[in-house]
């Protein structure tokens, strides 16, 4: 599991993909949330801006990212 660090009380879902490397643009993340192919705590996640926060899980493309 791979653990990303933000100094935020929170960052939007579609956001954080982005600050991750786990996609190219925010608009790539945008569709792939839209599609579900996004889980943020284990359940499929369609809000690109879901507020996630320290503590949050995130899988994507099987990887798991733990937000610290």
């Amino acid at each position: 599991m791979k653990q990303i660090k933000i100094t935020t009380e929170f960052i939007k879902l579609d956001q954080l993909m982005k600050f991750a490397d786990m996609v190219d643009s925010g608009g790539e993340a945008k569709m792939l949330i839209a599609q579900g192919l996004v889980l943020v705590n284990g359940e499929i996640c369609t809000q690109r801006g879901k507020k996630i926060r320290p503590g949050d899980e995130v899988e994507f493309d099987g990887q798991n990212y733990q937000i610290i």
